[in-house]
């Protein structure tokens, strides 16, 4: 379903399902419902100044009725979203690609709290494309290598790669030294969701993550290490590592969740990265394999 309204600063209008089911007796009753949390003198403005519109692209208005099984189209707003004051570095583009090296602290997709300051904001304002999608994700914690599609016709061959397991993946940490385990080593364990907030939790059960750990430099009190995930659990990483009594510098997750950051402080940031990516390109059939340039912070610190 094509949106009624344009990209607007790099990001797309948001849409929403009126149900069929279920009584309202105006548009703004059952906007004052779907958003509870939201102050009625904004969603007010907003329809007062026509910002939400029909499949047509006509405005709703105050006193506008309420449409069963029909859908709207608006712009989702943050006030006083943070500017991250880190540049998004191309690393590489064609016409089916575009591979960006992405700093610590900024989000891969528009989600919660950030909106403009995302990678895929800040790629569809700076060129202009509204077509731009990722293929996949990095935390917003974590930097390094991020593929996006460019294409809606290219996008199912590139995200069927890493669904179906066709990619390799590379990262650098560092974490406390650990004397007792020998390298290189490979973790499994079954990842689920904990009852605490968003992290992970490893129970009991038949393996559903597997990760590949090496030592790439030992230091006395921290080291610099590198992972090779073999699924894709969420903060699979991170929880591997501190799993095995090694938690990642400035993870504030895990081995405990720490009280969150301010939106504006940007100081020690996780000493994750996304260090390479490779696979074969389902549409040119090429082999690919994009690097990152940074360098974790805390490498200098081994010794």
């Amino acid at each position: 379903m094509k949106a009624p309204l344009a990209m607007r600063g790099g990001v797309n209008p948001s849409r929403l399902y009126l149900p069929r089911e279920g009584q309202w007796p105006d548009l703004l009753s059952f906007l004052l419902e779907r958003f509870p949390f939201m102050p009625a003198e904004i969603i007010k403005a907003r329809l007062a100044a026509g910002e939400i519109v029909n499949a047509a692209g006509e405005s709703y208005h105050l006193h506008s009725a309420f449409v069963p099984d029909s859908w709207l189209w608006y712009y989702r707003e943050v006030p006083d979203e943070v500017e991250v004051p880190f540049d998004l570095d191309i690393l590489y583009q064609d016409k089916h690609l575009l591979v960006v090296d992405k700093p610590h602290f900024l989000a891969s997709i528009p989600s919660g709290r950030y909106l403009h300051e995302t990678a895929l904001s800040r790629l569809r304002k700076q060129f202009n494309l509204a077509e731009i999608s990722p293929i996949h994700r990095l935390d917003r914690e974590t930097a390094g290598v991020l593929v996006f599609s460019l294409r809606p016709e290219d996008r199912g061959a590139y995200q069927s790669l890493f669904q179906g397991r066709q990619v390799e993946k590379y990262y650098e940490a560092i974490a406390p030294t650990v004397t007792s385990l020998d390298f290189p080593l490979v973790h499994q364990s079954h990842i689920t969701k904990s009852p605490q907030y968003f992290t992970m939790i490893e129970v009991e059960g038949r393996p559903n993550s597997e990760t590949r750990i090496e030592l790439l430099q030992r230091g006395k009190r921290l080291s610099h290490y590198g992972l090779k995930p073999l699924s894709g659990r969420k903060h699979q990483l991170r929880v591997h590592m501190n799993a095995l009594g090694m938690p990642i510098c400035h993870d504030n997750f895990y081995p405990i969740l720490e009280a969150e950051r301010a939106p504006d402080d940007f100081s020690n940031p996780l000493q994750l990265l996304a260090r390479w990516i490779a696979f074969k390109d389902p549409i040119t059939g090429e082999k690919r394999f994009f690097e990152s340039r940074r360098d974790l912070a805390l490498v200098a610190a081994i010794n």
